[in-house]
């Protein structure tokens, strides 16, 4: 596929570039200072997107005149959001609290150039076995997802050996569609 422009990839996640690698587009990595705040009482739902925005109009005023694609993947769980985990033993709290349960990964995607910009959620429910202390410990220590949205990676142990099943697109909760940006970039900036 063709872009119009070049193509940023403006996040610092080392699974983002990965996702995009594997998918074979050609891109560069430019990140910025951005700080990942939204209102209080904004919909659960609607928080990735919010903050993809965000960074995505960031990054426009120091980058310019390039294609620009920012994303922001959160956990949800009755309604709460699950961030990034402050210490180990936040980490842990976290995974004891999705253990045997479903929640949601969203991720908000912003992609623009110029005057344009578009900008979709993608959602993904994600199902839990009843994880032992003892395998929540293992993961922490061992895999530590201090950098991680609910505490956790798919594509680590604890994705192996704990998810009974997802609902929706797997490289949604790895942390970007990559199905869906390739098509807005086919359809909107080729």
């Amino acid at each position: 596929m063709r872009l119009s422009s070049r193509l940023i990839l403006a996040s610092g996640s080392p699974r983002r570039k990965q996702l995009l690698q594997d998918a074979g587009f050609d891109f560069e990595v430019k990140t910025v200072p951005f700080e990942e705040v939204f209102p209080e009482d904004m919909e659960s739902e609607r928080v990735a997107e919010f903050l993809a925005i965000g960074k995505n109009d960031a990054y426009r005023k120091t980058l310019g005149n390039e294609l620009v694609l920012t994303a922001d993947t959160i956990v949800v769980f009755n309604d709460q959001i699950l961030g990034k985990p402050k210490n180990e033993q936040e980490a842990i709290n976290t995974l004891k609290l999705l253990s045997g349960e479903i929640h949601e990964v969203i991720t908000g995607v912003c992609i623009s150039l110029l005057e344009t910009q578009h900008s979709f959620s993608c959602k993904t429910q994600v199902k839990f076995k009843s994880l032992l202390d003892e395998e929540i410990e293992f993961y922490i220590q061992n895999y530590r997802p201090m950098d991680k949205a609910g505490s956790y990676a798919i594509q680590e142990w604890i994705g192996l050996i704990g998810i009974e099943w997802i609902n929706g697109s797997y490289y949604n909760v790895v942390g970007l569609p990559v199905h869906e940006v390739y098509q807005l970039l086919k359809n909107k900036f080729s």
